[in-house]
């Protein structure tokens, strides 16, 4: 019988019940058959009753309980014997705002050593489940998240993300004790206990691993083991690579070396895990002037670099040792059982990594496993997750891999950007761009008037916009910008390379179709229309499609729509208001050198676009016309600056009232050809 009646914990955290909304905690030693459910009046935090700790900080004000669980495990073969019982009650969260803030750029390592000082103390307790409280309550039917720990075995890995993951997940990190000393295939026992749990509560939601270094080989084990389980894992610069890590050679000399050498040996290896220069840029404002940020990042220096000495304290020698011949069998377990992984994996892996071989190591799991994509973070060190850069929420987004269901659906299951989402995107990634085009918006108001902005685009949906496609589409990017000024999400509908990874490689980086995906890009479908109109969206349509923004030289403005209505009655029967748009100003700032004839005029790259085009999908047949010869190529450009992009869109188009457009398809095209 698992009995636990005292553990320390910082008032900075909940315990697992907490994660649910409840006031009960369930808690299970790893060498027990069974577990024990306990009351918040038995479980003493520092020395201090949860309920006490309740009334004095109120540090679980306002929680509402949402369910409860009990489950028993068999201890001999941690089947599940008995069911999850569910109690609902009525839900209070909200769903998030756009540019909502996600907290991204307010922790930072300083708040990682800190709080692990708390945590770190010995209890003699076996290794637990706990929830940040800065992780918040998460939207409704939100999917569980479960954080692995790396070397350290503290949990805080995600301490600059528990704000942002908070409101799309129930985020459950793991604590593995300093002295611990659970052997890893005890460790990957107790996690899988618990993924099985939260599988029969939610069957049909997935599970989220996130495994940091060690917790990759920990999240890969408990997969291989639970082929059946929907699981999605996320791989910071997994271990499995740990027999080919470059310090192999400095092993024995840490065996060998001194006691009272030893409290230098984290702070050295804190320089070959992360970089601090990174560690140190988390909270500067990428807005800042230069001279601004080098005195903010020289500040932040100054008040990390002797904060890392307290590593020695989070991995003293005696856990070190242990801890290094745990991540030898933690690596040969997971590598021998990499063919029984079916689970969703995608691989972070940094470029300067200088404890694993992480980008090798990635393009090795990519290949053996059966659904494995992998985005590189070349600039980044070992303890990505700890840097500056690196929004693990935004990454989920991107890459397409936040689901609350059994599959992906693109409209339910959007987090609209963040308001840190928003300033990174257009001011790093696009900033360029926005700088030398300034894009002009004009639109149309209902009594004809041109006005400067958008005014006359109406607030509330349903609404489509459609319009002409520029020269590679870079008309895009500050669209969406100056819509999300005016709090309008605009879901673009995009062609479906973007999202059924034919673009993918081992050596992919977060790049712009990522970013469009974190914008609202969805694929261009008619399901897709159908329920954005259906959900009263702000919903973009090229019908020229790729053509259009791959035309030929000489065919600058020129539309390429289809002969027959596309859009028209599928908005008239949502009463759609229908804005059309035009924009001008590709050849301000490019001009078109190589074009589709040209680029197949030359050796092997004619090659290379063929076989693109023809395994690139279709989304029209051949018969309707020019618009369906969308062939895939980049285009040679000359850049011309400065120049400047003018939107104008026209006077909004009422379908609600109209219901002879659905009948009717002469009439359909007459507002077709309008």
């Amino acid at each position: 019988m698992a009995s636990v009646s005292s553990f320390r914990v910082s008032p900075y955290f909940l315990t697992n019940s907490e994660i649910k909304g409840g006031f009960r905690v369930r808690i299970q030693s790893l060498g027990s058959r069974d577990s024990t459910v306990l009351s918040s009046d038995s479980i003493v935090l520092n020395g201090t009753s949860f309920t006490k700790q309740k009334e004095n900080n109120g540090f679980i004000d306002g929680v509402t309980r949402v369910e409860e669980e009990k489950a028993l495990i068999n201890g001999e073969n941690g089947r599940l014997k008995s069911i999850v019982q569910k109690k609902q009650m009525k839900d209070v969260s909200k769903d998030l705002e756009l540019l909502w803030d996600d907290g991204y750029g307010t922790k930072t390592v300083k708040d990682y050593l800190d709080v692990a000082k708390e945590i770190i103390r010995p209890d003699g307790g076996p290794p637990r489940w706990f929830c940040p409280l800065e992780c918040g309550k998460p939207r409704k039917n939100s999917p569980t998240l479960l954080f692995l720990p790396g070397m350290d075995g503290v949990g805080l890995g995600l301490t600059l993300h528990h704000k942002a993951v908070g409101k799309a997940f129930e985020v459950w990190c793991l604590h593995i004790p300093v002295y611990d000393r659970t052997p890893f295939e005890g460790l990957v026992k107790f996690v899988e206990e618990t993924v099985r749990i939260q599988h029969a509560a939610s069957p049909n939601r997935p599970i989220y691993l996130v495994g940091d270094s060690f917790g990759g080989c920990l999240a890969l084990a408990v997969a291989a083991r639970n082929p059946k389980i929907d699981l999605v894992l996320i791989l910071a610069n997994p271990a499995t690579s740990f027999g080919r890590s470059q310090l192999q050679p400095l092993l024995p000399v840490l065996e060998a070396l001194p006691n009272g050498l030893h409290n230098a040996v984290p702070y050295l290896l804190s320089f070959v895990m992360g970089d601090p220069l990174k560690m140190a840029m988390v909270d500067i404002e990428y807005r800042l002037p230069p001279k601004s940020k080098i005195e903010q990042l020289s500040s932040n220096l100054t008040t990390l670099l002797p904060l890392l000495s307290g590593l020695a304290d989070i991995i003293p020698r005696e856990t070190l040792l242990w801890k290094l011949k745990l991540l030898n069998s933690a690596a040969a377990y997971a590598n021998s059982r990499l063919h029984a992984v079916k689970a969703e994996v995608l691989v972070l892996a940094s470029g300067k990594d200088y404890m694993l071989p992480s980008v090798d190591e990635a393009n090795r799991l990519k290949s053996s496993l059966q659904n494995c994509i992998v985005r590189l973070f070349k600039d980044n060190g070992h303890t990505i997750l700890l840097e500056d850069g690196i929004n693990l929420l935004t990454i989920i987004k991107g890459t397409g891999k936040y689901r609350c269901s059994r599959r992906l659906d693109y409209v339910s299951d959007f987090v609209p950007p963040s308001m840190s989402e928003f300033k990174y995107g257009f001011d790093e990634v696009v900033g360029l761009l926005r700088f030398v085009t300034g894009a002009a918006m004009f639109s149309t108001l209902d009594d004809g008037r041109i006005v400067r902005g958008l005014a006359g685009i109406p607030k509330e949906g349903p609404v489509l916009l459609v319009g002409y496609h520029m020269l590679m589409g870079l008309e895009l990017y500050p669209l969406v910008e100056a819509f999300l000024r005016e709090n309008i999400a605009l879901r673009g509908l995009a062609h479906p390379v973007l999202f059924n990874g034919t673009l993918e490689s081992s050596s992919t980086e977060f790049s712009l179709q990522d970013w469009m995906k974190v914008m609202g890009a969805v694929p261009a479908t008619a399901s897709n229309i159908f329920r954005l109109l259906s959900t009263k969206s702000h919903v973009l349509l090229y019908p020229g499609g790729a053509r259009e923004a791959l035309h030929y030289k000489g065919e600058e403005y020129k539309l390429f729509w289809p002969n027959q209505q596309e859009f028209v009655r599928m908005a008239a029967r949502f009463g759609a208001t229908i804005v059309p748009f035009g924009s001008v100003g590709e050849d301000d700032i490019a001009e078109l050198v190589l074009d589709y004839n040209d680029i197949r005029k030359i050796p092997f790259v004619n090659d290379f676009v063929g076989e693109r085009s023809r395994s690139a999908v279709r989304i029209r047949d051949e018969i309707q016309g020019e618009v369906a010869n969308q062939e895939m190529f980049i285009p040679g450009l000359l850049p011309k600056v400065p120049g400047r992009f003018y939107f104008l869109f026209g006077k909004p188009i009422e379908t609600k009232g109209k219901e002879e457009l659905l009948k009717d398809r002469d009439y359909a095209n007459e507002l077709y050809l309008q």
